[in-house]
């Protein structure tokens, strides 16, 4: 049966997928792509280490057709960042609750009613009953949903079937798969992001070197814009 794998195997089904535009990361993934219709959870060290550059691929394919929803991002979006990008900020979807409880609200009723091809929901905290309401909603339609939240919260369980952590380093980002339908992922994997604006990757040990933290999203010496 389809739905049936080995520990050894990564799983083979009939959810569907989209390519994330990562040879490396499809190559981990089952089915070979970010899962529809499945709560994904990026865990990231710091906001703007390039887990929007993960995405790029996937939201400049889906964008064309169909409303993203950005549900309280930490920055603000940038139009021409997202043109750059070939995304249609057109079909973007800002939305800034006043409450944590109600961007989980609005996340639940974007999906509930499948206004939106894909969703990207940023907290800081969540509680399992919330997690839980947010896996079933995303099971219940045909949308993308990522999570992002603070590493922090890798230690915590989670009903979502896809988990990883994100980490920045030279040249593009380092992903931990912790949680995925297969084996145990034993390494970080490296993705090579071409447009990380320079500074952004690099840590000394557990502190940020010096470089100037652009938040609406620019680009450090550059006058083009970019999404991070």
């Amino acid at each position: 049966m389809r739905n049936v794998w080995r520990a050894s195997e990564l799983a083979v089904s009939r959810a569907s997928t989209i390519a994330t535009g990562h040879p490396v990361l499809d190559g981990e993934l089952p089915n070979g792509g970010w899962p529809r219709s499945a709560l994904v959870e990026l865990l990231v060290q710091q906001h703007g280490i390039g887990e929007m550059q993960l995405l790029k691929p996937v939201l400049a394919s889906l964008s064309g057709k169909q409303a993203i929803a950005l549900i309280q991002p930490p920055y603000l979006p940038h139009a021409m960042a997202c043109r750059s990008w070939s995304i249609n900020d057109r079909n973007l979807l800002w939305i800034r609750p006043q409450s944590s409880a109600d961007a989980l609200w609005a996340a639940e009723q974007v999906l509930k009613f499948g206004i939106c091809g894909a969703v990207i929901l940023w907290q800081t905290n969540v509680r399992p009953e919330a997690l839980r309401r947010l896996n079933l909603a995303a099971q219940s339609t045909d949308t993308w949903l990522w999570l992002v939240r603070p590493m922090a919260a890798a230690a915590d369980a989670s009903p979502s079937p896809l988990r990883i952590a994100l980490r920045p380093q030279a040249g593009g980002i380092s992903a931990n798969i912790i949680k995925r339908k297969g084996p145990h992922c034993e390494s970080p994997i490296f993705i090579p992001l071409v447009d990380m604006p320079v500074g952004r990757q690099l840590l000394d040990k557990d502190h940020e070197t010096p470089a100037r933290r652009v938040h609406t999203a620019v680009a450090v010496g550059s006058a083009t814009p970019v999404l991070v």
